[in-house]
């Protein structure tokens, strides 16, 4: 029977990021993939215009209705952009105990522009946090969580470490922002591993962080351990960065069909 894998997220109206990009990693992994708007936001490559946060009891609505039909195999959360709504989120998942749950803590987009008001970080911390079998912050997200200034690996394997002391099971490093090769950092509260590859030097990497934790939720509900599911969704998003789509006039998005079509 096919899998079923729930992104709880804001949209991208350009296709590139948010829900849009978990559902098109979630077809790519030949998972059934569903989706809970958060908020919609109305972006491109170049900036994001505006943002309007879906009512607290309308995510609530959306989550009864995934959940009482169609029961996710994992679910994966993107954008929550309040204190209310990251409430109401960590309320239903503690009703409905998904099994594998992978969150990734969005608070910029690439181009900079913030998606979390700042007072919704200690609600994050204290509310949703507890709740993932793995946390996928990039070095800006992990320094604003655990007040880490990152500047070397070390410092990636102390800040993972801490926010699994926070109380989610598994930490995600990833090295993005660094400088040198591509090394993202898992601490699975027992031990580390290390996940590097060549950096690819291109601008259009739109999307990229929503993929990855799309793609290790995928893999989790294909029957992957946690290192494995990571190491597989590293790959496939290298392959989608070295195969991106030069649209638009900013960060372009990955090629989340690279390896179905890889003439395109």
């Amino acid at each position: 029977m096919i899998k079923k894998v729930l992104t709880i997220a804001g949209s991208d109206c350009s296709g590139g990021a948010g829900v849009q990009a978990d559902l098109k990693t979630m077809s790519a992994h030949g998972v059934f993939g569903m989706s809970v708007i958060v908020s919609v936001v109305a972006e491109n490559t170049a900036r994001v215009i505006d943002i309007q946060d879906v009512r607290p009891e309308m995510i609530e609505k959306q989550i009864d209705a995934v959940f009482e039909d169609i029961v996710p195999d994992a679910v994966k959360i993107g954008m929550l952009s309040t204190p209310a709504c990251m409430q109401a989120v960590a309320g239903k998942l503690r009703q409905y105990q998904p099994r594998h749950v992978v969150i990734d803590p969005v608070m910029y987009a690439k181009n900079g522009c913030p998606l979390m008001k700042p007072d919704a970080v200690g609600a994050l911390i204290e509310h949703v946090l507890p709740l993932a079998d793995v946390l996928t912050p990039n070095i800006p997200e992990a320094e604003c969580i655990t007040g880490i200034k990152i500047e070397c690996a070390e410092d990636m394997e102390e800040a993972a470490r801490k926010i699994c002391a926070m109380g989610c099971k598994g930490a995600l490093v990833k090295g993005g922002h660094a400088i040198g090769n591509a090394l993202d950092i898992l601490y699975d509260g027992e031990r580390f591993y290390r996940f590097e590859t060549k950096r690819i030097h291109t601008k259009n990497t739109h999307g990229t962080g929503c993929t990855l934790s799309s793609a290790i939720a995928s893999n989790l509900a294909l029957g992957c351990d946690i290192p494995e599911a990571v190491r597989r969704a590293k790959a496939y998003v290298t392959d989608a960065i070295e195969h991106s789509l030069a649209i638009g006039t900013g960060c372009g998005p990955l090629n989340h069909f690279c390896r179905i079509f890889p003439e395109a």
